[in-house]
């Protein structure tokens, strides 16, 4: 009977651990960092991208967190002759659903938006006047997995999944637009995106 009450006692704390992590009033942090650079052969310089946007969230409810991400975007073409610097912000809600003590499938809807500063780059690199501004919206459904190895840390493995985009470009001599939309599926298993939440 000794072995049964602690067995029972065992096994309820390791669900209320793993509960812990996704129950009401917790607090996960995460984010995503890039940074990229090539260089064509014979070019002056190297094209750069660099991203950064750190994300909060906050649980509302058991297993259902709402939170955002800001940042900034920063690409230079030397090929395009383009620079563009954007602010970002992307806020987002999730749904976790448990599998197991320390496995958890969630979906996350996101609406991701750009809004940026397109300039011009002369044939040495160097950047010059502003051409137009740069708006960009997307609405992305995508579902992914979470690993608890601590109840504090949760590794995650997603694919973009199902997802719609509006860019806009505004010229800055004539006011002209010019708009894309794009719909699409994208759950590419062979190219994950792995990421890392830190949970409170």
């Amino acid at each position: 009977m000794k072995k049964l009450i602690l067995s029972i006692a065992v096994l309820s704390g390791l669900a209320f651990t793993t509960q812990a992590q996704t129950e009401k009033g917790n607090v996960i942090l995460g984010g995503s960092v890039g940074f990229n650079t090539s260089k064509a052969e014979g070019a002056s310089k190297s094209d750069v991208n660099f991203n950064i946007v750190p994300s909060v969230g906050y649980f509302l409810n058991d297993n259902f967190a709402i939170g955002t991400g800001v940042g900034y975007q920063y690409d230079k073409s030397v090929s395009t002759k383009r620079q563009n610097e954007a602010f970002v912000v992307a806020p987002f809600g999730r749904y976790y659903v448990g599998l197991s003590n320390q496995f958890k499938f969630y979906g996350q809807l996101s609406v991701p938006m750009e809004f940026g500063t397109d300039k011009s780059i002369d044939n040495n690199g160097d950047t010059g006047a502003k051409i137009g501004t740069t708006t960009d919206i997307g609405v992305n459904l995508a579902p992914g997995f979470a690993f608890y190895p601590t109840k504090r840390i949760g590794i995650e493995l997603s694919v973009k999944g199902l997802g719609y985009e509006h860019t806009q470009f505004k010229d800055e001599a004539t006011g002209a637009k010019a708009k894309n939309n794009a719909f699409g599926l994208n759950a590419d298993t062979f190219a994950p995106r792995i990421g890392v939440q830190f949970h409170f």
